[in-house]
């Protein structure tokens, strides 16, 4: 009788086991696995035991910490306790599940709302229960996990095309069978590099083609638009969008995700979307804190104003410094820092972090083009001042480890 051998399953991580040993063979703390031991604002922490400004936190508005957002989650914890231990098609569905999607329904004016447990799950949601066999979705080649995971769990036809390329998207919406269902999936800003989509053109293209539009607003929601609606708000296609997809765990300040819509029979979705069906809802104190957020937002133009000249201020600094960022202009309240390799963004991420700056560092294969990023999320809440002594950080860290 014959033996076979035993196939090791993590064989096929053995490349990435191996980049993460060199790394910390050279030194550097791991930049993975960074630890907040406390928590002090929406703008800092005390991170591996040091004093640290936060410039990598999506926190875009600030609204983790405040008062009126922590009251409704305490409120919320004693009158209905820490978790629903169940469905919202089934016992999961609590006064404050309904009171943030009226909440959400509310601030993009729109007819439904429908709240998931994060933001990753309403696009595999979405996206896998509407567009699945003999369907077709066109997509950025630069599109979020959660977007490729949904497409590949509704098992459409998917056709990407290259980022932000308006005739290369209009060129496979024209080769699609005729007769076929088509979405077109796209971001406001994408999470990499910060840029925007030409979402005005795109959707336009998409309707002309008879497609249906998703856009991910999760890096905009709050801050880009008029109402803080996001990019297709400003871009003035909002009406056209068929789908806004969103998530609490940006400028909402907590966690969760959401969809909003005005299909008309939208709302068969909650009993035919898997990962909404199959998963425990939301905590209460969670929709609540998400709920109270939500209505601050919408008379947040100060801050809105604000983050935007965080943003100019940051971007035109490191432009000044010499490093080479992701955007010409800024576009949103990403700042993406472009690193040489991964061995000299590692060594920046850490001498920042001994200057007591967090940034991300953002590797392959989550970068476009094989890229290696330390990008910045600015927060409405950083002051000038702030915003000032961390452009100090970079040039003082930066020529420490020969990138200026």
């Amino acid at each position: 009788m014959s033996e076979t051998a035993e196939k090791d399953l993590f064989s096929k991580f053995d490349e990435i086991i191996a980049v993460r040993e060199n790394l910390l063979a050279s030194g550097v703390e791991d930049p993975f696995s960074l630890v907040m031991e406390r928590v002090l604002s929406p703008t800092r922490a005390v991170c591996n035991g040091r004093d640290t400004i936060l410039l990598g936190t999506y926190n875009y508005m600030g609204m983790t910490f405040d008062p009126d957002v922590i009251q409704a989650g305490k409120d919320a914890l004693d009158n209905f306790g820490a978790g629903t231990t169940g469905s919202r098609v089934l016992n999961g569905t609590y006064q404050g599940h309904r009171a943030v999607e009226d909440a959400l329904k509310e601030f993009y004016a729109m007819d439904h709302a429908m709240v998931f447990s994060t933001g990753y799950q309403a696009n595999l949601g979405i996206i896998s229960t509407i567009a699945g066999k003999g369907d077709y979705i066109v997509l950025d080649i630069d599109s979020h996990a959660s977007i490729w995971d949904g497409c590949k769990m509704g098992d459409a036809e998917v056709v990407p095309f290259k980022h932000n390329d308006i005739e290369a998207m209009e060129k496979r919406l024209k080769r699609i069978p005729e007769g076929a269902g088509k979405l077109v999936v796209l971001e406001g800003v994408y999470s990499m590099l910060g840029d925007i989509a030409p979402l005005a053109e795109m959707v336009k293209v998409a309707k002309d083609n008879g497609a249906m539009v998703l856009v991910d607003e999760a890096h905009s929601m709050g801050f880009i638009g008029e109402h803080g609606r996001g990019v297709c708000e400003a871009a003035g296609v909002i009406d056209q969008c068929d789908f806004i997809i969103g998530t609490f765990s940006k400028s909402v300040g907590t966690v969760g995700g959401f969809c909003v819509s005005n299909h008309p029979k939208f709302e068969i979705m909650r009993l035919v979307c898997r990962p909404y069906v199959f998963t425990a809802s939301l905590p209460p104190s969670v929709v609540a804190t998400a709920a109270t957020s939500i209505r601050k937002l919408m008379h947040g133009s100060n801050k809105r104003a604000h983050l935007w000249e965080n943003s100019k201020r940051l971007h035109g600094g490191l432009t000044a410094l010499g490093f080479k960022l992701g955007t010409a202009e800024p576009q949103s309240a990403i700042v993406a820092v472009i690193m040489p390799d991964l061995e000299r963004g590692a060594a920046m991420w850490e001498a920042l972090l001994h200057e007591g700056l967090y940034v991300n560092l953002a590797r392959p294969p989550a970068t476009p083009a094989n890229m290696t990023l330390l990008r910045c999320s600015l927060c409405a809440e950083h002051s000038e001042e702030e915003v000032e002594t961390i452009l100090g950080m970079f040039e003082r860290a930066g020529k420490a480890v020969g990138i200026i």
